[in-house]
């Protein structure tokens, strides 16, 4: 895994389980950190929400991995333009694929954040 990046092992019911423990609500999982965080829809997703994955840049994000929740959809374009100015990709995808996709880029070493909006 990257760095010493947490594993999904389990989601849904509103909430993921890491490495064992079970986290109630969304994530971001920046690095060997996953913390809460405060989006509950891809409406609610705002650039504030994704600060900490800006700070961090393109020298430790390839890429953010973005779980949109039930059904994919695309993030607004402020969002996206965002990023791309930031030398930062963007994959989103439904949360459920998102979450399994993560674990695989993070074992074969990818540096990059996720953020997941719980379903």
């Amino acid at each position: 895994m990257a760095r010493n990046a947490p594993s999904i092992d389990a989601f849904g019911g509103g909430g993921f389980r890491l490495d064992g423990i079970w986290h109630e609500g969304s994530l971001l999982i920046l690095g060997d950190e996953a913390r809460a965080w405060p989006v509950a829809s891809l409406a609610e997703l705002t650039l504030a929400a994704l600060q900490p994955v800006l700070d961090a840049g393109r020298a430790e994000v390839e890429f953010l991995l973005l779980g949109v929740g039930a059904r994919n959809a695309q993030p607004a374009r402020a969002i996206r333009e965002t990023l791309l100015a930031a030398g930062i990709g963007l994959e989103f995808m439904d949360t459920a694929a998102a979450a399994r996709l993560y674990n695989v880029l993070t074992s074969e070493g990818r540096r990059l954040a996720c953020a997941l909006i719980a379903v």
